[in-house]
């Protein structure tokens, strides 16, 4: 039997290891004008996403304490829903998260790469929606100068309070920012659709993992 690595178990956490590069984001403005968000559309040349994932149903009504919907809120919380051979997300965690600013550390063939969003703004309201009323809760974050993107994306959750329905939801306007790297900027034209989509799919696979473990962890510990 191995010997556990003393120097792992002892690692500082990553927000403490890249203190100075979360920093040097604190001050960056977003990378695109907010004011004109209604001219984000297809016909000008924006990508728009939109994917959504059943999770676990609860029975109707509010959210259940332990349900799939606070599980669902807590894996966002954590931002732990990306796959982790795509994209780490690096941020102080006992930061407000409407004041939340993260660094992305997001990997592609043997490059790793660098990126800073900011939070712009934190959901939790009922909704009406056309299947009947929505508890929601989710948050938005924005690139912000030096990304290779421009936009926002939106995650959120969603409880239908008629039928108990839970669902994981991720929305985006986004579009290539200028890339001063030529081989870079190369290689995100070739690849960054397709990175994007990827991103997605893993997003809700592992959202939809998570969540299975956390129902089944409570669900063992309400059983001891």
């Amino acid at each position: 039997m191995s010997a556990a690595n003393p120097t792992a178990a002892t690692a500082p956490p990553l927000w403490e290891q890249y203190k100075a590069r979360l920093e040097s984001y604190r001050e960056a403005k977003v990378n695109y004008d907010l004011d004109r968000v209604h001219e984000y559309t297809a016909a000008t040349g924006w990508r728009l996403d939109d994917y959504h994932t059943e999770l676990p149903a609860e029975p109707p009504g509010p959210p259940v304490p332990g349900g799939s919907f606070e599980a669902a809120k807590q894996v966002l919380l954590n931002y732990s829903f990306p796959p982790p051979d795509l994209i780490t997300g690096i941020f102080v965690p006992d930061q407000p998260l409407a004041e939340r600013v993260m660094l992305l550390r997001a990997h592609f063939l043997f490059f790793t790469f660098w990126f800073g969003v900011r939070i712009g703004g934190v959901t939790d309201e009922r909704q009406d929606a056309p299947d009947g009323p929505e508890q929601v809760w989710g948050y938005n974050y924005r690139t912000l100068e030096g990304h290779f993107e421009k936009g926002q994306i939106t995650f959120t959750v969603h409880k239908n309070l008629t039928s108990g329905k839970v669902r994981f939801q991720v929305k985006a306007y986004s579009q290539p920012d200028r890339i001063k790297n030529i081989f870079y900027r190369i290689g995100f034209k070739l690849f960054g659709r397709s990175l994007q989509r990827k991103f997605a799919r893993g997003s809700m696979q592992r959202m939809r993992m998570l969540v299975g473990e956390a129902l089944r962890k409570g669900k063992q510990t309400a059983a001891v």
